[in-house]
């Protein structure tokens, strides 16, 4: 079901559909045009962002990276073995190639809003765009700061006050040498 009020939108070369697979409803104004803006240059295609339950997310991290435990956000790259629908598009017309599913644990964004001070729709935008990055190739666990410096320019010109990376850098800190 698609989130309330949203329709797919296309800024350059990204066309960005936001759904939402929960009991309930969800407004996330503004995050599918928000993705489109912020993709990195040269990005061109289709992706939808899936809003779930935790339960949901756990379950697809369990089956495809074999960790049973929820995660806030994971990505599927069209063609990996874990994409959703794969190919152009899954089968619709499209007006470019079907890049892949970023999936947001509802729950979990919610509760790291409430943890950080600000908006659900904030949180939303982080996870979205750390997301995004993944889709675009990008792997901090392996390419030595080039998505988490990405993120970070990403992230500002889309007004975001952290990323993701940088969120988990600094929990990562020792007492006293991370956040105020």
């Amino acid at each position: 079901m698609p989130v309330t009020g949203a329709r797919p939108v296309r800024r350059g070369g990204v066309t960005v559909e936001v759904t939402c697979r929960t009991r309930r409803v969800v407004r996330a104004p503004g995050l599918a045009a928000w993705v489109a803006r912020v993709a990195p240059a040269g990005m061109r295609g289709e992706i939808c962002v899936a809003l779930v339950g935790d339960a949901r997310v756990r379950s697809l991290n369990r089956s495809f990276r074999g960790v049973d435990r929820v995660t806030d956000v994971l990505s599927f790259p069209a063609g990996d073995d874990g994409g959703h629908r794969g190919g152009q598009g899954g089968g619709r017309l499209a007006p470019a190639p079907f890049l892949g599913d970023i999936v947001i644990a509802l729950g979990v964004a919610a509760r790291q809003a409430k943890v950080g001070g600000y908006a659900l729709s904030t949180e939303l935008r982080v996870l979205a765009l750390h997301g995004l990055l993944h889709l675009a190739g990008y792997d901090h666990e392996q390419d030595q700061g080039e998505m988490a410096r990405l993120e970070m320019r990403l992230r500002r010109r889309g007004g975001l006050p952290e990323g993701l990376i940088e969120r988990a850098r600094q929990d990562a800190l020792p007492a006293g040498k991370g956040r105020l």
